[in-house]
Order: C-alpha cells, then sequence, then structure tokens
C-alpha cells in the first residue's frame, strides 16, 4: 500500500493519541525506521503495558485459543498474552505479514475489540504495523474487510527527528557526526537483492558496535561493520569520515593547498568521501548563474578546476562524481561551471555524458 500523504516520527504521537485511542490504526512504512519503538513510546506515555504479537509468528488457534469443556459446552480460552484484566495497548506487528487465516483471526479483535468471549478491557488500544510490498519486505495483501477497518498512517523516515532522538539516546558521536553532515544517508531504499541498507535501525546497530569496540577499532575492523549494517556507497563515505575524524584530514586543507588529495589504494574510501565533500562544497558557494560570481566565487571556480584535473590523474571515476547529474539526471553543479570544466578537461565531461 502506497500513499501521497505521509508523516514523520514526530508527529505520529499526536496522530495515535488522537486516533488510537477511538479506533484501531495501523502504522505502514519500510523495515527499520521506528515503527515498532514508536508504539512501544507512545503505550508508555499513557501508562499502558505493550503487548506485542508477531503476525508472522502466529497461527489462528494462537488468538483464539484452545477450547475447554463448560457445562457441556466448548469454550475457547484466549492466550494469556491477550486475555488481560487491565487496559493495554495490543501491539499487531507485521500484521500484513501473516497469513490470511491468522488475518481473518485478527477482525473481531480489530473490529469489535473481542476474542470469543473475551473482550479487551475499557482503555485499551489495538495498532498494527508492517512493511510494505514495494520495500520488497514479507507482505501479504490485506483482505479489504481488514483494510476497512483500519485507519491508515504512513511514515517516513526524517533525519530531522532521527537526530533529535538520537542526541539523548547515546549514539555514538561518529554517527551522529556523519549524519548531520549526511542527512540523506539515514536511510535508503530496500534493496532488491540480500545485502545490507542504511536505515535508522542499521544505524543505531552500526553505533552499538563503535561503542562495544571502543577506541581500539582499527580501519579493518571498521570496514566490516560498516559494510554489515549500510548500504556500500554509505559504508565507504562513513569509513572516509572517520579516517577524516582521526586524522584532521578535511575539504578546507585541499581547498587551501594545505594538503592533496589521498593517492593510496587504501584510502579509496576517504577519496570517495572527500569527492562527495568538494561537490557539496562547490554545490553550495558557487551560483547559479555566473553574472553573480564575485571573487571568493571565482577563486573557488579557478581552484576547483584545477583540483578536479588532480583528482582524475588518481581516479577517473572518482573525478565524475563530483559533477555528475543527480539520480533525476538533472545537473547539480551550475552549467557555467560545468561549461568552463569542459574546456580543462573535455573527456571527464565527456564520460559524465
Amino acid at each position: 500500500m502506497q500513499s501521497a500523504v505521509t508523516v514523520t516520527p514526530a508527529r505520529v504521537p499526536e496522530l495515535l493519541l488522537g486516533l488510537a485511542t477511538v479506533r484501531p490504526v495501523f502504522l505502514w512504512g519500510a523495515p527499520g525506521i521506528g515503527k515498532s519503538s514508536l508504539v512501544r513510546a507512545f503505550a508508555d506515555s499513557l501508562g499502558l503495558e505493550c503487548v506485542s504479537l508477531l503476525g508472522t509468528q502466529l497461527a489462528p488457534e494462537d488468538l483464539i485459543g484452545v477450547p475447554q469443556i463448560r457445562d457441556g459446552r466448548s469454550v475457547f480460552c484466549p492466550p494469556e498474552s491477550i486475555a488481560r484484566d487491565e487496559p493495554y495497548c495490543l501491539f499487531l506487528d507485521e500484521l500484513n505479514a501473516a497469513t490470511p487465516d491468522v488475518q481473518k483471526a485478527f477482525y473481531s479483535l480489530i473490529l469489535d475489540r473481542r476474542i470469543g468471549s473475551y473482550e479487551l478491557p475499557e482503555g485499551s488500544i489495538v495498532i498494527g504495523a508492517g512493511n510494505r510490498s514495494t520495500d520488497n519486505a514479507l507482505a501479504r495483501p490485506i483482505a479489504s474487510a481488514l483494510v476497512n477497518r483500519l485507519t491508515h498512517v504512513h511514515l517516513q523516515a526524517s533525519s530531522e527527528d532521527w537526530l533529535v532522538w538520537a542526541h539523548s539516546n547515546g549514539i555514538h558521536p561518529w554517527v551522529l557526526d556523519h549524519l548531520t553532515d549526511r542527512p540523506d544517508h539515514l536511510w535508503s531504499k530496500p534493496p532488491k537483492t540480500e545485502q545490507p541498507f542504511s536505515t535508522p535501525r542499521s544505524w543505531h546497530m552500526l553505533s552499538d558496535a563503535l561503542h562495544s569496540f571502543g577506541p581500539a577499532l582499527d580501519e579493518e575492523t571498521l570496514k566490516v561493520i560498516a559494510h554489515g549494517c549500510l548500504t556500500p556507497a554509505h559504508a565507504v563515505s562513513f569509513c572516509g569520515y572517520v579516517k577524516i575524524v582521526r586524522h584532521a584530514y578535511g575539504i578546507e586543507a585541499i581547498i587551501k593547498g594545505e594538503a592533496s588529495w589521498p593517492r593510496r589504494i587504501e584510502d579509496r574510501d576517504l577519496l570517495y568521501f572527500l569527492a562527495e565533500a568538494f561537490r557539496a562544497r562547490l554545490r553550495k558557494e558557487l551560483p547559479a548563474s555566473k553574472e553573480h560570481v564575485g571573487a571568493n566565487g571565482r577563486q573557488l571556480a579557478y581552484r576547483a578546476k584545477s583540483l578536479l584535473v588532480q583528482l582524475a590523474e588518481i581516479s577517473v571515476e572518482v573525478a565524475q562524481t563530483v559533477i555528475a547529474d543527480d539520480a533525476d539526471d538533472q545537473p547539480v553543479l551550475p552549467a557555467w561551471f560545468l561549461i568552463e570544466a569542459a574546456r580543462d578537461m573535455p573527456r571527464l565531461v565527456e564520460a559524465r555524458r
């Protein structure tokens, strides 16, 4: 299921307060963006215990219960995890990954707040969550009868919200600082193949690993854990950032001529990171129109062309990333700068196309 209207994590508590207290709600979102933690935090804010049921690990009888004979009649006894005397938050995680029979078993619980003769205590809330089929996650179609029993809220990742949370939850400083500089690295679309990809959850995992290894963490181990948690390009960029932190090696020194591009093969991740920083610097400081270029802009453009030539001598591929178009094939750097660059290094600009 897709929606043109999405919300950030910061808005979810307010929406749940108005919705989940009167009707069941379903949170949609990509894997790893914090759906489960948001529901648990919301339940805590109401003073309710959060009871999680994983749709992928349930059979219909796990909800309906097993029959017992009472006065010559069969009575279904719901499980202890559901049949409670005090109000609570029933969290149906991965609901749309459950089998059709399990989804049917949820119907009366979601709509009528009952299983057999057991009714949820007054003040209880029911919230479901699941991934979308477009995220290459385990997801089954939800019957229209169940869809119509839920209010649907579509969640999107927000670097701003996550960084606010991360600052007060012990996330490693390297992760905080890197994502402050590169908020676009917080989340990436799940790949079609079995490989790690960046999400708020995977960055949290990386942070835990960094804390676990401590200051003695070596470069090879850092590469292993970064590539084990993140999208490959993000892992390379993060490793390059850590090298800069450890060795005080930045793009500012290169632009000023106080340092040169790293040339060692083993520093290729650092070279990619610096190239990305260089591209971001040019994008920020070079105006769209040449008519608005001041003395500082002209000096930066002149220096940038020289640095691009030097970078291409080390790696044409890395140099191309500086002047490459964005994901929508739109130029990132000003056209006037690209035209001047084409005169100085036509082969590099032609390769960009």
